[in-house]
């Protein structure tokens, strides 16, 4: 069970070997004869076990960026290197075992199976996982073990995001990405949850890169790149980082 707290302020922890590099990334998409220009020579680093956050308004490219890292999407030239492999040159079979075997993935709506109860909708992760966690531990990480018998209908939108975040994090990835994980949520359920991951960072030492447009969030994480109209703008590093319940908005 995740009981380590942080303190007021926790320091951040220097770059080490980064497991996301991405060089001069472009991507653009043509409709009829308009086109587009997505991203525009994105380079970012990330180092292995800090928890980043692009922010950017609705159109700067972020949900692009954070596909193509995901290996959902592709750009059209540079180069995407995670944990030292070269994904911008994988296969779409070799992309789709990266998916399965390395990321864990949340987003804003939580894509929950109707039919399933909480606890299987985690064990068919597990089930096609090389090194998953233990169902239960990871249940009672998110403090959800007395609901795992509840269908999604019956939980609340926090409930339910929390079971997301379980069922991405049984995985026992090496990369969490989280689109808008508190888009849908009230005030008070989203700093439950910025909590739990911020938790799980800590317990599971996951590296975790989240999009989101709140700008708030960005103090409780160790890097910040600032996204606008297709090109990172501005990279800021947190020499302190707050706990996520002291974050306001």
């Amino acid at each position: 069970m995740i009981e380590q707290q942080l303190s007021d302020t926790a320091v951040a922890p220097p770059l080490v070997q980064a497991i996301i590099d991405i060089s001069d990334l472009q991507k653009s998409y043509t409709l009829g004869e308009v086109k587009t220009e997505v991203l525009k020579g994105i380079n970012m680093k990330v180092g292995r076990g800090e928890i980043s956050v692009i922010l950017g308004p609705s159109g700067s490219g972020k949900s692009t960026l954070m596909n193509i890292i995901g290996g959902i999407d592709r750009g059209d030239s540079g180069q995407v290197i995670i944990d030292g492999r070269k994904i911008s040159d994988l296969s779409d079979d070799d992309l789709t075992n990266y998916r399965r075997e390395y990321l864990g993935f949340i987003f804003q709506s939580y894509n929950l199976v109707p039919n399933l109860t909480v606890a299987e909708n985690i064990e068919v992760v597990a089930n096609i996982s090389q090194s998953p966690l233990n169902t239960d531990e990871v249940l009672t990480a998110v403090q959800m073990q007395d609901k795992k018998d509840r269908f999604p209908r019956e939980l609340s939108g926090g409930e339910q995001q929390r079971v997301a975040i379980a069922r991405a994090l049984v995985k026992n990835p090496k990369l969490l990405l989280c689109d808008e994980p508190t888009g849908a949520l009230d005030y008070l359920t989203s700093h439950s949850i910025l909590q739990f991951l911020q938790q799980v960072n800590r317990q599971y030492s996951t590296t975790i890169l989240m999009v989101t447009h709140n700008t708030a969030i960005a103090a409780m994480s160790n890097r910040v790149f600032k996204l606008r109209s297709g090109e990172i703008v501005e990279e800021e590093i947190n020499e302190t980082i707050l706990p996520a319940e002291r974050i306001e908005w």
